[in-house]
């Protein structure tokens, strides 16, 4: 018999409907979710491997939409191996998975030549807290191994937050902190920050400072991107910068605040229904280029 044909959404379409479903969602309370600094990075629960990339904004959000709290991550094949399953009634969160493609491209002279390029693959990971061992042995190694996994050394809030608002601060585009807003002036080519002493905590303030610094990345003279025009330009930039301050926020550990932006997001989130997962996946990697260039990634 016939093998039927998978009509169904392929997987960059149900990673594009997973977070428009998060950006339109009108329940997210006003919380903002502080640094799990004693829990470390989001990683692969049995090599350690830590997400690089855009992925670790694709695992915060998922994790906004699971409720989770543990950064630790693992494929179903590698749970399976272990004897550990995905609890009943949980899902997966899609992260993407770099490929390189080549192909031999013949001239008309008869020589050949061979193109390459990447594309990016969604791939299903679970969080350890969704995963259940098949016996009481394998229930208690997965135990073990998420302690072990935890079992790092913590750093105090105030070696943190100095860290972060170094990082800050030896961005080179000059900010002014004055008056009541938050902004990028890309004809200035500067950031207006309001005071100080405004700011609910340092976090808060950080968080804020990476998404303006995240906007300056596009002037001109670093990434070049589009930075006005139309609505839709506008919100793409605005989802650049918002995502490129999570990735930001993400490596120099501080708190952000995406449930507080709830009309933000849905006003960007129709830039991801007209352009799917084209747009979604230029979005991540500009975003990740802005992050690179204020925070770069730590081996």
């Amino acid at each position: 018999m016939a093998r039927k044909k998978y009509d169904g959404p392929r997987s960059e379409e149900i990673l594009v409907a997973d977070l428009v479903q998060l950006m339109e969602s009108s329940d997210l309370p006003p919380w903002r979710r502080e640094w799990r600094g004693e829990q470390g990075q989001h990683r692969n629960l049995l090599s350690g491997h830590v997400y690089r990339g855009s992925n670790p904004i694709l695992l915060e959000l998922g994790s906004l939409m699971r409720g989770h709290s543990l950064p630790l991550w693992l494929g179903a094949s590698e749970a399976r191996g272990k004897k550990w399953f995905p609890r009943k009634g949980s899902k997966a969160v899609r992260i993407v998975r770099p490929q390189l493609n080549q192909r031999e491209l013949e001239g008309d002279d008869g020589s050949t030549e061979v193109a390459a390029w990447v594309s990016f693959k969604p791939v299903c990971v679970f969080n350890a807290a969704d995963l259940v061992g098949g016996d009481d042995a394998s229930q208690a190694a997965l135990g073990d191994q998420i302690s072990e996994a935890l079992g790092q050394r913590q750093e105090t809030t105030i070696d943190r937050l100095e860290h972060a608002e170094s990082v800050l601060e030896a961005w080179p585009v000059t900010t002014t902190w004055e008056g009541t807003r938050a902004f990028y002036s890309p004809g200035q080519d500067q950031i207006t920050m309001p005071t100080r002493n405004s700011f609910r905590s340092a976090e808060a303030l950080c968080a804020t400072w990476a998404h303006e610094q995240a906007h300056s990345t596009g002037h001109s003279s670093r990434l070049a991107r589009k930075m006005s025009g139309s609505r839709s330009e506008y919100a793409k930039e605005e989802l650049v910068a918002e995502l490129a301050s999570v990735l930001i926020c993400y490596r120099i550990r501080v708190g952000f605040d995406l449930q507080n932006h709830a009309s933000y997001l849905k006003s960007w989130s129709s830039i991801l229904k007209e352009g799917g997962s084209k747009v979604l996946f230029q979005v991540l990697s500009e975003a990740r280029k802005a992050a690179d260039l204020i925070a770069p990634e730590v081996e």
